[in-house]
């Protein structure tokens, strides 16, 4: 672990910013990173079915273009806090949509939002880190060490945000000043995706390159435990990348993650220690609830294991190749997004196809979230919908 005082590699980080561009096109698309002519693996064609579950859609908002990153909301209070690459950032209703405000930031965005209920934080270009009240109201702007990807984590007076650079820096909620940063090894080949970070009443567990999954006290940033998710394996650089995938999923006892070419783990969030771990490769991430844990493999399968041993109940393999989001509960229902905007919901019992409905035609490709009795999806057009199952 490398403290700010230390010296960074900044030619090693900037080859994995320029390598790992070309990675995640590769990984998202499904197609050969090589191939010019034709896709390797083409996505699973729609096959027609009879809806056997009864879906809503409870509400639907704009809130503009994701442009080249990846906006994931959250919930948070009664709301539903989203934003675009254009700098919008809107507070919606949870419960009915209904727009409560809508601003523009002070510069484009690059990343999701964070929010405990009191304090909204953004990112924006060069790394710049934004936070607002609950009315809309800019409490401060601070500078980030570099570009951010992944949505800051916002709880327990603190705003944590992790840049492209590997520095982890919690900013205090309520003026923006810095408690805290830690700077970690870059690999130096990357996934350019936004491996993400949660939080509890003492530790931040972020998601990092290299396949390693770290809890940090809250108070001072100190490593309470660091875990592999994927080992780095091969003979090639590409061969070699086992980024840790999309948010980890905390529960009470156990923390959650997945890598790209490694592993599907969940750990004891006291100690670190493996609960369960099994092989798996994934490019978008995983969730939870109470009992299971949900995960869309790189070839476009889902799977649903059990949350205490891992055992995996189902596989779906219909939608190989389709590039989708991380699957969520919702209802009887698993819901699970894709690269033309879709939604397809699977049976939670043995994972067979129920329903399908369509967005805006646009890739989604963000972590979808539970919102009280809805999940919510934000496209890459800037479509945000919560949907109900029964």
């Amino acid at each position: 672990m490398v403290r700010e005082s230390q010296m960074a590699f900044p030619h090693a980080a900037s080859l994995a910013v320029k390598l790992s561009a070309l990675a995640a096109v590769a990984v998202l698309s499904g197609c050969s990173l090589f191939s010019s002519k034709k896709e390797v693996n083409p996505p699973a064609p729609l096959v027609e079915f009879k809806q056997a579950l009864k879906t809503q859609t409870v509400w639907t908002a704009s809130v503009g273009k994701a442009d080249v990153f990846q906006f994931t909301p959250v919930y948070a209070g009664d709301s539903v806090y989203a934003a675009a690459a254009n700098g919008t950032l809107l507070r919606l209703n949870a419960v009915t949509g209904k727009e409560i405000w809508r601003i523009k930031a002070a510069t484009p965005l690059t990343a999701g939002v964070g929010s405990d209920g009191a304090t909204v934080a953004v990112v924006g270009e060069k790394g710049q880190v934004q936070a607002f009240d609950t009315s809309g109201k800019l409490l401060w702007k601070v500078q980030a060490s570099s570009e951010v990807l992944s949505a800051p984590v916002v709880g327990q007076g603190v705003v944590i945000v992790r840049s492209i650079d590997n520095r982890i820096t919690a900013f205090d909620a309520e003026n923006g000043s810095r408690r805290w940063t830690i700077l970690r090894p870059l690999p130096t080949l990357t996934l350019r995706t936004s491996p993400g970070m949660v939080m509890d009443a003492q530790s931040v567990y972020v998601a990092l390159p290299g396949g390693r999954l770290t809890a940090l006290a809250l108070n001072n940033g100190g490593a309470r435990w660091e875990v592999v998710v994927g080992d780095p394996r091969g003979t090639t650089e590409l061969e070699r990348i086992a980024d840790v995938s999309g948010v980890p999923a905390l529960g009470v006892r156990d923390v959650c993650a997945v890598a790209y070419q490694g592993r599907i783990a969940c750990f004891d969030i006291n100690n670190g220690n493996l609960r369960w771990g099994k092989a798996y490769s994934s490019a978008s991430g995983l969730t939870l609830d109470g009992q299971y844990v949900f995960s869309a493999d790189d070839k476009g399968g889902v799977t649903e294991f059990t949350r205490d041993t891992g055992v995996s109940v189902w596989y779906n393999n219909k939608l190989a190749y389709r590039s989708l989001t991380p699957p969520i509960a919702v209802g009887k229902a698993v819901a699970v997004g894709d690269y033309q905007g879709y939604i397809h919901f699977l049976s939670r019992d043995d994972g067979a196809m129920l329903a399908r409905i369509s967005t805006d035609g646009s890739p989604i490709l963000a972590t979808p979230i539970a919102a009280g009795q809805s999940v919510v999806f934000q496209t890459q057009a800037g479509t945000v919908v919560a949907l109900a199952a029964e």
